[in-house]
């Protein structure tokens, strides 16, 4: 089986979200993500691009507010400076579970990491922390 996301450029679906928004909020708390930024968050409209060369990935997240790119290799762990995000450093690792990518992140935050898979043309994006959990839908541009 060939795991690949390759080539997909995706605009965030605004409101489609399988969890209520207030979810979004309560995760972005449970990171210690600030009052005025999590305000701002809620109300993004992204653009995630990802790049796929066999194991390695370039990924972009790219909206008027805030941009962050992170590329890594499946199955080799390596320190995720998140200074866009919440601007802790994690020991993250990113593994295939089927057609899945799932991403371990270990830091201060226990149970935290995210999952991203395809169906048809949305990309899901399913972001934990602690026992919060927030699920985004991409829609391919």
């Amino acid at each position: 089986m060939v795991n690949s996301l390759s080539g997909i450029s995706l605009n965030c679906v605004t409101g489609f979200t399988v969890r209520p928004l207030t979810r979004s909020i309560h995760i972005l708390c449970f990171a210690d993500i600030d009052f005025a930024t999590r305000k701002i968050a809620v109300h993004l409209h992204q653009t995630k691009i990802i790049v796929q060369d066999g194991d390695k990935f370039e990924t972009k997240t790219l909206s008027t507010f805030r941009n962050y790119e992170v590329n890594f290799t499946v199955g080799q762990e390596f320190e995720e400076h998140a200074k866009a995000l919440d601007g802790r450093k994690v020991m993250t690792l990113v593994n295939w579970d089927g057609d899945k990518l799932v991403c371990v992140q270990r830091g201060e935050k226990e149970n935290r990491g995210w999952k991203q898979w395809i169906e048809g043309d949305m990309l899901h994006l399913e972001l934990t922390a602690l026992d919060k959990v927030c699920h985004q839908v991409f829609k391919k541009a």
